[in-house]
């Protein structure tokens, strides 16, 4: 796709956040699904499976660049079986090793589609996050 080689500013890092690698990636990689992600920071551990559980930090915000939800503000990592959560959220995760760093723009399909999320997230929605993977259980 066109749009693959467009370089873009990294994502300003949340209070609590971990450093990003000096050569993370500058572009985003498409998935077939229509999710695209970026590794910015290498994980030494193993990449989680769809089957298994995740405890995270994670910043989540909206084109306009208003956060909708965020771990690092609540100040506690959760965690969550991976195939519990949104489809872009499944697919990315997994292609990040444990304690690295990733950022994901999840298209509204694989987000909260044409229903939105309460009053946080507003119908077709594009997702961005940030999420540091702690570790894979």
């Amino acid at each position: 796709m066109a749009d693959e080689a467009k370089e873009v500013a990294y994502p300003k890092l949340p209070d609590g956040a971990g450093k990003t690698d000096e050569k993370a990636a500058k572009t985003f990689t498409t998935t077939e699904s229509g999710l695209k992600y970026r590794i910015l920071r290498e994980g030494s551990g193993a990449k989680p499976t769809a089957r298994q559980t995740v405890e995270v930090n994670y910043h989540g915000w909206l084109d306009n660049e208003s956060v909708f939800d965020s771990s690092y503000k609540r100040g506690e990592s959760i965690s969550f079986p991976l195939n519990r959560v949104i489809a872009g959220w499944t697919e990315g995760m997994q292609l990040v090793g444990n304690g690295g760093m990733i950022e994901l723009e999840i298209p509204p399909k694989l987000g909260y589609g044409a229903q939105g999320a309460g009053g946080a997230v507003p119908p077709n929605a594009t997702l961005h996050f940030l999420v540091e993977l702690i570790s894979v259980k």
